[in-house]
């Protein structure tokens, strides 16, 4: 309503050491839970070493009570000391083993899942309360529901990432090197065959997942732009309807969900390539591997142990396995950055609390000054809105804002409320500079009551209540009385508490305007705007809807503005726009008397219609 029409602007998909930068900000949110933090990584190293000494015991375990060949060359003294030909005894360090590891891996999850949440807890507050304080600009610039669906987006892969996905990969990178030490002490040979495809897998997995994470971020960018569709649909389903135009959004919808179609299959493709290629190489060492380490354990001279050859074998396929999930794992992670760059920058990006400030909290009168003001919107700063204005209102006087659609007429709505400041000029407000004052103790004391009322999802009460969330019972009902809105609210069985639906679908026109005018009631502005509040109604709604009003401007310095000039003949002062410019004002009686004047030419035009 305040400001130009949003534009496309498409998300550039990259991703560099400056995002990996942005995203380490994230830790901000887990630093005051870092000793639990720190916690959860003992229990992960724990569980992750214990998982180690499976594939030896097991090896020892396949290997049986051979002891015609044990070496013990480069084990440490307590492993020489454990009875490992005895199946009974392995069996038992196994199953000890698994107790331990179970128990280790419990406590990891419970704390990393803690952690985890309230962090994340923390971090939807803080971008919540990020977004509400945002300037108008930068909802002209966003679509709110590509905004909600890749905040939900980004939170949720945040969540995955850090109670599951970074504990799993360096579970499997503890793993890999845990193997890789095993090996090497066992058999150097056979070791370097192994190391010498890990360097190689490791390249190519991070070469590819820049190219996998970039179609990814194309994919959420096009299902954020499918949500758009379905949400301005269902939002705006009257319309479709209205001009048979389902078809329309449905080839729309379905042109964005082909192209999210479109990258989710090339980004298989390419991943089902990659893991083909992994498991190749892979399995390929690994069947080399045996047939190298079985000529070392066969023949008259064996130079292996057969129960280390086996517990080499487990490491090996261990090794394989932690190296065959680490790109998927390093690919999430990658997509997490993304994603958390995205809310860094949201979290990062100066709100109104950060760009006003104005401190001053006197007593406002309602007194407000024009000086010169011109604007341009900051999206359209070529385009002049407002030439110039110059006019003063003093304290309780009603005025009204005439002219054509684009005259600026809401615009010096925008302005009074603070949600842009001028750009050449100034607003004085009893006679102190508007950007002077605390932004909240400003529009504490101003009430908006527009067109096109949104109630918020909940009872009458939650709406009226918006206006003042503290008020009393007493005070709901003296507001809502006043606003005419009392009598069809008692003769719901619910009364305050009847459910309006989404955005006040169970109400009438008539019936949500005056929810909005009790809630401006119950504000008790010094300074009212009314921007064609009554424009859209029927006869019968729009007098009870006036009469609330009139009852509202009383004592209050009122703007109104207006189409239907029989709406405003009893303003104190009436003030012409054209083309951003104030080029009438005066009283109803004295503008009809300027010959040939807008304002005399516009009413004789209506009254005429009317007639």
């Amino acid at each position: 309503m305040f400001g130009p029409k949003k534009r496309e602007k498409k998300e550039k998909v990259t991703l560099n050491k400056d995002s990996w930068n942005k995203a380490k900000r994230i830790f901000v949110y887990l630093k005051p839970y870092r000793t639990a933090f720190a916690i959860g990584w003992v229990f992960l190293v724990l569980s992750s070493s214990a998982g180690l000494f499976f594939p030896y015991l097991l090896g020892k375990l396949l290997g049986g009570s051979d002891t015609s060949a044990i070496n013990t060359e480069g084990q440490t003294a307590w492993l020489e000391n454990l009875d490992l030909t005895n199946i009974n005894y392995v069996a038992l360090l196994l199953l000890t083993l698994f107790f331990l590891q179970s128990l280790f891996s419990f406590f990891r999850i419970v704390i990393f899942t803690k952690v985890t949440e309230n962090a994340l807890r923390d971090i939807r507050k803080d971008a919540f309360h990020t977004l509400v304080h945002m300037p108008m600009d930068f909802f002209n610039q966003q679509k709110v529901g590509a905004l909600t669906s890749r905040l939900s987006a980004d939170i949720t892969l945040i969540q995955d990432t850090l109670r599951t996905t970074i504990a799993e990969f360096f579970r499997q990178v503890i793993i890999i090197v845990g193997s890789v030490i095993f090996i090497t002490i066992v058999s150097w040979r056979l070791a370097l065959i192994m190391i010498a495809t890990v360097p190689v897998m490791a390249v190519i997995a991070v070469l590819f997942g820049r190219f996998i994470r970039k179609l990814s971020k194309e994919a959420q960018n096009a299902a954020a732009d499918s949500n758009v569709v379905i949400e301005e649909s269902l939002m705006g389903i009257t319309n479709v309807k209205a001009f048979t135009n389902e078809g329309f959004v449905f080839e729309k919808y379905k042109k964005a969900i082909e192209t999210i179609r479109s990258l989710n299959i090339k980004s298989g493709n390419w991943r089902g390539v990659f893991v083909s290629f992994i498991i190749m190489c892979l399995f390929g060492a690994i069947v080399f591997i045996i047939w190298q380490g079985l000529h070392m354990t066969l023949g008259e001279n064996p130079t292996l142990d057969r129960g280390d050859f086996f517990a080499f074998v487990m490491f090996t396929i261990f090794m394989g396995a932690s190296i065959g999930s680490i790109p998927d794992l390093y690919a999430t992670i990658q997509k997490a950055v993304g994603a958390t760059e995205h809310l860094m920058e949201l979290l990062n990006r100066p709100t109104e609390l950060d760009t006003n400030k104005g401190v001053g909290k006197d007593v406002i009168q309602g007194n407000i000054h024009f000086q010169d003001v011109h604007f341009s919107y900051p999206q359209r700063l070529d385009i002049a809105v407002l030439k110039g204005v110059d006019f003063q209102v003093q304290k309780g006087e009603r005025i009204a804002l005439v002219g054509q659609s684009g005259a600026g007429k809401s615009t010096i709505a925008a302005l009074l409320l603070s949600f842009y400041s001028p750009n050449d000029g100034a607003i004085l407000l009893d006679g102190k500079s508007l950007g002077s004052y605390d932004l909240k103790h400003l529009r504490n004391q101003m009430a908006f009551v527009p067109q096109e009322v949104l109630l918020i999802g909940g009872s009458i009460r939650d709406n009226i209540a918006f206006g003042k969330t503290t008020a009393s019972e007493e005070e709901l009902i003296s507001a809502a009385k006043e606003a005419n809105a009392w009598e069809f609210i008692s003769s719901f069985p619910n009364g305050l508490d009847t459910e309006v639906g989404d955005r006040g679908i169970q109400l009438s026109g008539g019936q949500k305007q005056r929810i909005a005018i009790a809630r401006a009631i119950l504000k008790n502005p010094k300074i009212l705007i009314l921007d064609e509040a009554t424009s859209a109604l029927d006869s019968a709604s729009e007098k009870l809807v006036q009469d609330a009003l009139d009852r509202l401007m009383e004592g209050r310095t009122s703007f109104i503005i207006a189409h239907r000039l029989s709406t405003i003949r009893k303003a104190d002062k009436i003030l012409v726009l054209d083309q951003g410019k104030l080029i009438e004002q005066g009283t109803h009686d004295e503008l009809v008397q300027i010959s040939n004047g807008v304002y005399a030419n516009l009413s004789q035009l209506q009254f005429d219609r009317e007639d």
